[in-house]
């Protein structure tokens, strides 16, 4: 490392990186014990940091909250409040105006400036998800929404408090636009505490170590993550170009398929992530508002990659700024006002996969396979008998498996997709809500199989204890596109949803907003597995039994799947019997790897074709795009947009009349397009 640019030495930066990092897991404990909501308190939807003058995290906390927010950027969330004083906090939860920290509206960032003999030094950052921000349904969120304005209260960026006054004025418009005031206050609350913390550590730095030290130490962190993240790139992915892309599996409005692509450039140890060939913008709220700069979002699993080969990294967004992107406006990805944006997750996850498999097409040892894939913070909203006071709770973010890599097995019920959440107790759901948690078990056969098997996915069963009650699902994903395999690994299995399982009332709902349930009725909700790796075939027969016994594979999995035969009473291999059955290895062709919906839908709707639609349809008004995209789909497969992309598994389909009369409408829109330029 470059001393001369830095001025401290490399024993003194090496201390203050863990006291700086040490002071943010002290801001998120405080705030984690203080808070009111189980969200935050139990499952840990928020984080902290401190963030330079600039409105960069150069610190960032390892164990405490989520992992996700190192690359976030509050420097447009800084400009629009203006001059800033000693004592003030700034607030906003606007994914427009404070781009690059907004994220959605129950996202709430806090940021107070630390200062020391009137210079400022640094800022510290919290943000906790609120359980109700107002809007259309409780907890705020849900796919029917098109449009911002119906997704809750919109915190332009602002003052909460102003030289060491809460405004007092803005608590009550905060209150008076939730269902449940006093719990999101006392959220607010447990954050403006983590700030505290923080500032109170830093003034203890800066006495002890001088505030040269600690303005150094903060630059100087910064070039070492960079410096030491261009390394890893540079020994362990290959420079060259790689192209993937992976879907969600409606818009919501139309059964059609939503479209993520990423285009990754590797060279001397840095990266450009193109996402031309995204979808537009949906009238829904699957969008994902980066507003077109570098963004955690962008590159969650850069990040994973990044610590996975060195685990040492500096927590700090340096260790990003040898990527570029480039994020066209009006897709998916990149938003504009006022797209809704509630459930961005679930768009940011499926492109995420896409990098993953970008990463996997460098090197196959390098990336596992797709996760589950989806993340369903399944909430509950119960209201008085008398129909006054309401109460509303996520009661389980669900998950899906792991994906399998070319080590080892997927973890089980855990995903890798975007954030470390916790789980939360049921103990504490039942405590909260009339609900009864039934059933929170792993589930058998949903992992992709391979030589290293998918992570199995979770089941997990809910029955309402009162009338009045009703669920909301959100994030639901990866019902028609499973996660997807690796070196001849097999997809995982998809996402069930199911109303009073196991009865002669039982019915298979799919992906459901809002649920109006009776007292006894039930909600099961089976995630996805993660992806495998490898062939079955070449998996120990040994832990393919204890698989078994385990109960995460069917004996009869794994006899047709496995190649492996168990004895009469269970108890351990038949080798003669796998012998015999792995002596007819079958081959794997795409259809088990990507899925059999995926396989049958890219039979018409290629790459250079899907690319070429996303590309053209930019240039299409706004206000008609969503429309003219689902005739250009119609055009293509009559029904696709009422009956989805199962329709094009019917064997009867054919595929290159389909891509010829998609070609002719595109052929016609390009030339309207020329015309009316």
């Amino acid at each position: 490392m470059n001393m001369s640019s830095t001025s401290i030495d490399t024993i003194a930066l090496e201390l203050m990186y863990h006291k700086f990092k040490a002071t943010t897991e002290e801001m998120g404990i405080a705030l984690g014990r203080t808070a009111c909501s189980s969200y935050v308190r139990e499952t840990h939807d928020f984080a902290t940091a401190l963030c330079t003058p600039e409105g960069r995290f150069f610190a960032y906390p390892a164990e405490t909250g989520i992992a996700l927010g190192i690359d976030q950027d509050c420097s447009a969330f800084i400009a629009a409040v203006g001059e800033i004083e000693e004592g003030d906090v700034l607030v906003t939860n606007h994914p427009y105006l404070a781009p690059g920290v907004g994220s959605h509206l129950p996202d709430i960032n806090l940021l107070k400036p630390y200062f020391y003999d009137g210079r400022l030094v640094c800022y510290g950052w919290s943000f906790a998800h609120c359980a109700d921000i107002g809007g259309g349904v409780p907890s705020s969120i849900s796919p029917a929404f098109d449009t911002l304005f119906q997704e809750g209260l919109q915190i332009p960026p602002m003052k909460l408090a102003r030289r060491g006054v809460v405004d007092e004025g803005f608590m009550a418009l905060l209150r008076a636009n939730s269902r449940i005031p006093d719990i999101v206050a006392g959220d607010l609350r447990a954050q403006l505490s983590a700030l505290a913390v923080g500032e109170r550590r830093v003034r203890e730095l800066i006495a002890q170590h001088g505030l040269h030290t600690v303005l150094a130490a903060q630059r100087g962190l910064v070039e070492y993550g960079k410096s030491r993240a261009r390394a890893v790139v540079r020994r362990h992915l290959p420079d060259g170009v790689y192209e993937f892309h992976d879907y969600m599996d409606d818009d919501y409005n139309t059964r059609i398929p939503v479209r993520l692509r990423c285009r990754m450039e590797v060279s001397d140890g840095k990266i450009h992530l193109d996402l031309a060939g995204t979808d537009p913008q949906l009238a829904a709220p699957f969008n994902v508002p980066t507003g077109g700069v570098r963004h955690p979002y962008l590159t969650s699993k850069l990040m994973h990659m990044l610590f996975t080969y060195d685990p040492g990294l500096p927590l700090n967004y340096g260790i990003f700024e040898n990527v570029t992107v480039n994020v066209p406006a009006g897709t998916v990805m990149n938003p504009q006002m006022p797209a809704a944006v509630g459930i961005r997750h679930a768009g940011a996850i499926r492109f995420n996969d896409a990098v993953l498999g970008c990463l996997a097409l460098a090197d196959a040892g390098m990336a596992p396979a797709a996760s589950g894939g989806t993340v369903i913070p399944l909430v509950v909203s119960q209201t008085s008998a008398d129909g006054g006071s309401r109460r509303v709770a996520v009661v389980q973010a669900l998950a899906g498996g792991a994906g399998a890599t070319g080590r080892g097995d997927g973890a089980n019920g855990r995903d890798r997709s975007l954030a470390n959440i916790n789980n939360t107790p049921s103990e504490r759901s039942e405590l909260e809500l009339k609900v009864r948690v039934e059933q929170y078990a792993l589930c058998r056969d949903s992992g992709g199989t391979g030589c290293f098997r998918g992570g199995v996915g979770v089941a997990y069963t809910l029955r309402m204890l009162e009338e009045g009650m009703e669920i909301m699902g959100r994030g639901l994903e990866r019902f028609d596109f499973q996660p997807w395999g690796v070196a001849g690994g097999g997809a995982g299995n998809p996402s069930q949803v199911w109303l009073n399982a196991g009865t002669p009332e039982a019915r298979d709902i799919g992906k459901f907003d809002r649920l109006r349930l009776k007292a006894g009725d039930t909600l099961t909700i089976v995630t996805p597995g993660g992806g495998g790796y490898g062939h079955p075939h070449d998996r120990d027969p040994q832990r393919v039994f204890e698989d078994v016994r385990l109960g995460l594979v069917s004996l009869e999995s794994a006899r047709e799947e496995y190649g492996v035969a168990l004895t009469a009473d269970g108890l351990e291999v038949d080798g003669e019997g796998t012998a015999a059955l792995r002596a007819r290895r079958p081959e794997r062709g795409e259809e088990v790897r990507l899925g059999r919906v995926r396989h049958a839908w890219e039979r018409v709707f290629d790459d250079a074709l899907m690319t070429r639609m996303a590309i053209a349809l930019l240039d299409v008004p706004a206000s008609v795009r969503p429309a003219v995209r689902r005739e250009l789909f119609e055009t293509a497969v009559p029904g696709v947009s009422t009956h989805g992309a199962r329709l094009l598994c019917a064997p009867d389909l054919d595929a290159a009349a389909a891509r010829a009369r998609l070609e002719q409408a595109l052929d016609a829109l390009d030339r309207s397009g020329r015309r009316a330029g």
